[in-house]
């Protein structure tokens, strides 16, 4: 895979052209000859377009309805987010015209895909890359700086009070409350969950055993609660609480944790999450048209915050006629043009999607088709 670098340049590039068209954002020619962006000019689109699955996205997901049915009054844009376990479950069922999903689709679930897919099954396109924040509730506290292992053992109930000794010396300085630590992780089948065990499975194998996974391991102790919102609303309300979470959601009195990279610790950021995703590589043995991205959980780039998800819409390569193909292409190629990823990051503090990973994106949608 190419660098999926978000610069400062890049940035600034994708800014201004995302302002220039978000007077215009909406559906380009969904048939198969879209351009790199959207715009209002071209064809119109109506129906309704149901999707289900991750709630991380919440934010990017309000933005992207308003922009895509403002340029097209005749459709609608129902999302309903259950987890992305649902959306994926829903996409291979048939219950719904696209998924939600923190985490792209297991080689068995492209599998299962196919009887309503077509032979090419499900496809993973990415929509959205965010860091996913280890944020919790201290009185006085807002920053901490933490490395994989104190992670991994904080959540697995190692560590009891906040001013355990692994905390303090990774924290010169920092005066930390005698007060318990309580995890809360999240109860539904969550990508969010399968991101974030698997940066611990990877970065501290030592002290996280579990194999990561998007449900919690029974196993281990602590508050949980549904959704996004769910767990950060818990830890807001709880002193002493700490939970992970997509960083769009985290805001008011909690703090966010510095995660160590290599010799360094890094502040969670839209960029420093780009940069992780740039170490990734495409996931083998999937098809020509899947934009899957293995991450490198223990990449030492500068800069770079490995705990960081990569959202992908997963859609059929086929679908049963014309307007919903027609409806899918149209809703998806605004969502990864430049005005689609501007709305998302000025809604989601997300990063847009590179040049490189925005072409791939629009390549894998132009290829849904009716089924033969």
């Amino acid at each position: 895979m190419k660098a999926l670098r978000f610069g400062r340049h890049a940035a600034i590039a994708v800014i201004a052209a995302g302002a220039l068209a978000l007077t215009a954002c909406g559906s380009d020619n969904a048939t198969g000859t879209a351009p790199a962006t959207a715009t209002a000019s071209g064809p119109k689109v109506t129906g309704t377009l149901t999707g289900i699955g991750a709630s991380s996205t919440g934010a990017a997901m309000d933005a992207w309805k308003a922009g895509f049915t403002a340029a097209n009054p005749g459709a609608t844009v129902q999302y309903s987010p259950d987890g992305s376990g649902a959306g994926r479950k829903a996409i291979i069922d048939g219950s719904a015209q696209f998924a939600g999903s923190d985490a792209y689709l297991k080689d068995e679930e492209v599998v299962s895909s196919q009887a309503k897919c077509g032979p090419e099954g499900a496809l993973n396109i990415p929509v959205y890359i965010s860091p996913i924040a280890v944020a919790f509730n201290l009185p006085d506290v807002k920053e901490l700086k933490l490395d994989a292992a104190t992670v991994a053992k904080i959540f697995r109930g190692e560590i009891a009070k906040w001013n355990d000794p692994a905390i303090a010396a990774l924290n010169a300085g920092v005066t930390l409350p005698d007060l318990a630590v309580t995890p809360v992780n999240r109860s539904d089948d969550s990508g969010t969950t399968t991101n974030f065990t698997e940066y611990l499975a990877a970065a501290a194998p030592e002290v996280w055993t579990d194999k990561a996974a998007g449900i919690w391991p029974a196993t281990l102790q602590g508050e949980n609660a549904k959704g996004t919102s769910g767990v950060v609303k818990t830890v807001t309300d709880t002193p002493g609480a700490v939970t992970y979470a997509d960083d769009s959601a985290v805001s008011g009195k909690l703090g966010v944790a510095q995660i160590k990279v290599g010799s360094e610790f890094v502040t969670i950021s839209a960029d420093a999450a780009a940069k992780a995703v740039e170490a990734g590589k495409p996931v083998e043995g999937r098809s020509a048209n899947d934009v899957a991205i293995k991450l490198d959980r223990t990449t030492t780039v500068a800069g770079a915050y490995p705990v960081v998800l990569v959202s992908y819409h997963v859609v059929c390569s086929t679908y049963a006629d014309q307007k919903t193909v027609d409806l899918v292409k149209a809703f998806e190629n605004y969502v990864v043009s430049e005005a689609g990823q501007k709305t998302a990051a000025d809604a989601a503090k997300s990063a847009p999607l590179s040049k490189t990973l925005q072409d791939k994106a629009i390549a894998a949608i132009e290829s849904i088709k009716v089924k033969s």
